[in-house]
């Protein structure tokens, strides 16, 4: 696979007592999951590619050099999408002005038209609200299509589904499903839940302590298919993470 397929990233550095040590080369294209325990570096390592946190190193997305020893492009400058747990949408602004804020920011880039990305997120009803007038799906659908209207060459997507309740995660999966299955993009996510991982990534990152490392899809699998009468939700989730670890 050649340079121009790749993301490649050799990044270092110590945030506060946390050291971040990764050297990754993953196919561009479809979805990379991340996993690991809480205080592994799954964001650090996401806000290091989006260049809102410095590490030491080199980034290059499909032979687009990031960061490398002479030169370190500001987050404004990298043509990243990023969702984080919050939408984090505009609350003055309608959904309408929100998205095109975010395809103001595509600059000259080439990508996706508003209406497509709008058909593809199903939000042609909703333009006109306010993000107050959205359910916490809805939000998270907006952050994205915004996202996606800046006409990234990566999409990072940091635990997309955590502030949503069970309900409001089973509606936007299969939204995340169809954006796996139209676009040419490829898309960091980060969760907890192993049994959404298994579900939607083509790969598994596992993390720990700082570190990555690429393990079994089989194992993602099989955690997405764990499902065990009498556990809580909550029990499923541990049990499909530690089946990812290799500890189950």
């Amino acid at each position: 696979m050649s340079g121009d397929d790749l993301i490649r990233a050799r990044l270092e550095g110590r945030f506060g007592g946390f050291r971040l040590d990764v050297d990754l080369a993953l196919p561009a294209r479809g979805v990379t999951g991340i996993v690991g325990r809480s205080g592994a570096g799954k964001t650090t390592l996401l806000r290091c590619i989006a260049g809102l946190d410095r590490a030491v190193g080199a980034l290059s997305v499909r032979g687009e050099v990031w960061q490398d020893r002479t030169r370190f492009l500001p987050a404004h400058r990298r043509a990243v999408g990023y969702v984080f747990q919050d939408a984090a949408l505009f609350p003055h602004l309608s959904l309408r002005a929100n998205l095109r804020f975010g395809q103001d920011r595509a600059g000259r880039r080439s990508g996706l038209a508003f209406d497509e990305v709008v058909s593809l997120l199903g939000l042609e009803g909703l333009l006109p609200r306010s993000p107050n007038k959205l359910s916490g799906g809805e939000r998270q659908r907006g952050a994205i299509a915004r996202a996606l209207l800046s006409r990234p060459r990566l999409l990072l997507l940091d635990e997309p589904t955590a502030s949503l309740d069970a309900e409001a995660r089973g509606e936007l999966l299969p939204y995340l499903e169809q954006l796996h299955r139209t676009l040419d993009l490829p898309i960091l996510y980060v969760g907890h839940d192993a049994l959404e991982i298994g579900r939607l990534a083509d790969r598994v990152l596992l993390m720990r302590e700082g570190r990555a490392e690429l393990v079994d899809r089989a194992a993602a699998r099989a955690a997405a298919e764990t499902r065990l009468e009498g556990l809580s939700e909550a029990e499923v989730r541990d049990l499909a993470v530690s089946a990812l670890m290799g500890r189950s």
